[in-house]
C-alpha cells in the first residue's frame, strides 16, 4: 500500500525532530562544507557545535605517533595485534586469510569473545597470496577466495581462529541477527563461468560464530536476492530485513525482505528458506510534495524528510539483468555507495559514504535513518566534499558504523588519503580516535588502507577494527569515557 500526501505530511512532521536515542547522532558535521542539525535540531558549524554555543571538550585528545608505524592512538590508549594475514595462523595451521572488513563481535563460553570477520577477495584464489583456507565441509565454491573466520579472544589474551565458511566471493559488510549469528554479504555478481567460478555468487550466508557444524554445507539465502552485497540488518519485531548494495552504473538501491507468513527466525531458520519465500523490494522515496526523488544525494539538508514505497523486484535472482538494473527510470529511488548499516531506534540507519559524478549531487559522506512504522527517511549526516583528503584533520568516507557504548557513533574512514577510526556525539561533534600510520605505498606517494570492521567487544571495554590491507585485526583498549557533548 502507498503513502498518501497527507500520511507522509504527518509522519514526517515527527520524524525530523531529531534523534532520540543514547548512542545515536542527530548529525556529523567534519569535512569542509559539512552541514549538521544537532539534537535539539539546532543548526550547527563545521565541528558539530551548536553557533551559539560554548565549546567543551570531546574526545581522548591529540592522536600520537605510533614508533611501529601501525596505529596512532590518543595518549593513555593501546591496541595490540590479533590477527595478522601471512603472520598469524589458524588452528588448522594456514596462514590468516588477508583482506578483512566486516567484523561482528560476540559473546563466547567461559568468558570468550566470538568476532566473526569477513575477508573481502574475489574471484579465483590463484589472484590472492592468502586466500579464505578450503576447510572440508565449509566450502560453497572451491574455485573461490572469500569466506569468514571466527576469531575466539581467551581471558589472558589468548587467540584461536578457524575458518567459518569458504569458497565465498568478496566478502565486504554484513550485519549480526538478533538470534546471535553473522550475516555475511558478498560483494559481487559474478555467476558461475565468470571470473573462474564454478557457482553463482553475489548472495548472503549465515555464520554462527557458536557452532561450527551449523556452518557446514554453507548455503546462500536465495531470498534475499543476488546483487552486490553490503549490510544487512534485522527487524527484530516484524522479522524484515534491510539490504544496502554497493553498485554504479546505475547506482545501487535500498531493499527490504518480507518474511512469508508464518516464518520465525531463529538459528538455523534461514537455511529452510524457499528461494523465493516472502517479498524482495526496493525502495522509492518522495518528497512532502509528492515529487518522486530519483537520487539520495539530491538531499542537501540535514533534516530532510522523504516518504518511502517499496516496489517489489522482478526476478532477484538475476538471472539476466541485474537486479537493480530491471527498474525504468521513476520506478526506483538510487544512492551511491550504499554501505554502512545498523539497527537503533526501532529504525535502520544507513550509510552513503560518497557520491560523485555518477550521482546528481557530490558529497563526501551521508547517514540517513528509516523508521519502518512511519515509512519515513531522514538525512542525519551530510559531509562536504573534503577539499583536501591527504591533510590530517578533515573526515570522510563513512562507511562500517557501530553504535558506542560510550555514546554516539565510531565509524571506520573509507575514503581518500588519511584513514582515521573516528567518533561522532550525539551532538554530532566528531573526533579521532585513531589513524592508520601503515603505509602501503612509497615515500613519494604514500597509501593508507581503509579501515573496516569497527565493532565493540560486548563488554565494551574493547574496539575491535580492521585494517583492510594487509588485513590485520586490531584491539583498542584506553580511559573510554561517556561522550555525550
Amino acid at each position: 500500500m502507498s503513502l498518501t500526501r497527507r500520511d507522509f505530511t504527518r509522519r514526517s512532521a515527527v520524524t525530523g525532530a531529531g534523534v532520540a536515542l543514547a548512542g545515536s547522532v542527530g548529525a556529523l558535521a567534519s569535512a569542509p562544507n559539512a552541514l549538521a542539525v544537532t539534537d535539539a535540531g539546532e543548526t550547527a558549524d563545521a565541528s558539530g557545535e551548536p553557533a551559539a554555543a560554548g565549546r567543551h571538550e570531546v574526545g581522548y585528545g591529540p592522536l600520537l605517533p605510533d614508533p611501529d608505524g601501525i596505529l596512532a592512538l590518543p595518549a593513555g590508549f593501546r591496541y595490540r595485534v590479533v590477527t595478522y594475514s601471512g603472520r598469524t595462523r589458524l588452528e588448522s595451521g594456514e596462514t590468516t586469510p588477508s583482506n578483512h572488513d566486516g567484523t561482528a563481535a560476540f559473546c563466547g563460553p567461559r568468558g570468550t569473545t566470538l568476532l566473526v570477520n569477513n575477508h573481502e577477495l574475489k574471484g579465483p584464489r590463484a589472484n590472492w597470496q592468502y586466500p579464505v583456507p578450503l576447510t572440508e565441509g565449509h566450502v560453497y565454491d572451491p574455485a573461490a577466495a572469500g569466506g569468514c573466520t571466527v576469531v575466539e579472544v581467551r581471558p589472558g589474551g589468548h587467540v584461536a581462529e578457524w575458518v567459518g565458511i569458504a569458497g565465498t566471493s568478496t566478502n565486504c559488510a554484513g550485519g549480526t541477527t538478533p538470534w546471535g549469528t553473522w550475516l555475511s554479504g558478498e560483494e559481487t555478481e559474478d555467476k558461475a563461468g565468470q571470473n573462474g567460478m564454478t557457482r553463482d555468487h553475489g548472495y548472503v550466508f549465515e555464520v554462527d560464530p557458536a557452532d561450527r557444524r551449523a556452518n557446514r554445507d554453507p548455503k546462500p539465502v536465495k531470498a534475499f536476492g543476488r546483487y552486490a552485497h553490503e549490510t544487512v540488518v534485522i527487524d527484530p519485531k516484524h522479522g524484515h530485513a534491510y539490504l544496502t548494495e554497493d553498485a554504479s552504473g546505475p547506482n545501487g538501491l535500498l531493499y527490504r525482505w518480507t518474511p512469508p507468513a508464518g516464518f520465525r527466525h531463529g538459528r538455523g531458520r534461514l537455511r529452510t528458506l524457499a528461494d523465493d519465500a516472502g517479498v524482495l523490494q526496493a525502495f522509492k522515496c518522495f518528497d512532502s510534495g509528492g515529487t518522486f526523488v530519483d537520487d539520495l544525494s539530491r538531499a542537501t539538508k540535514t533534516g530532510t524528510v522523504y516518504g518511502v514505497d517499496w516496489v517489489d523486484v522482478p526476478d532477484r535472482d538475476a538471472r539476466s539483468v541485474s537486479v537493480r538494473k530491471q527498474f525504468a527510470a521513476g520506478q526506483v529511488t538510487r544512492a551511491r555507495k550504499l554501505e554502512g548499516m545498523w539497527w537503533g531506534d526501532g529504525g535502520a540507519y544507513i550509510v552513503s559514504s560518497y557520491a560523485r559524478g555518477e550521482s546528481p549531487v557530490q558529497h563526501d559522506g551521508a547517514v540517513w535513518f528509516y523508521d519502518p512504522k512511519r515509512r519515513t527517511l531522514t538525512l542525519k549526516v551530510l559531509l562536504g566534499v573534503n577539499p583536501d583528503p591527504a591533510a590530517d584533520g578533515a573526515f570522510d568516507g563513512p562507511d562500517n558504523i557501530t553504535v558506542s557504548p560510550y555514546g554516539g557513533l565510531v565509524i571506520a574512514e573509507d575514503g581518500e588519503g588519511v584513514q582515521h577510526l573516528f567518533g561522532a556525539t550525539e551532538r554530532g561533534r566528531t573526533y579521532p580516535i585513531a589513524r592508520n600510520e601503515l603505509n602501503i605505498g612509497t615515500a613519494q606517494a604514500p597509501e593508507y588502507s581503509e579501515f573496516t570492521g569497527v565493532t565493540f567487544s560486548p563488554d565494551g571495554h574493547t574496539l575491535y577494527a580492521n585494517i583492510q590491507t594487509p588485513g590485520i585485526m586490531l584491539a583498542i583498549t584506553g580511559p573510554w569515557k561517556r561522550q555525550n557533548r
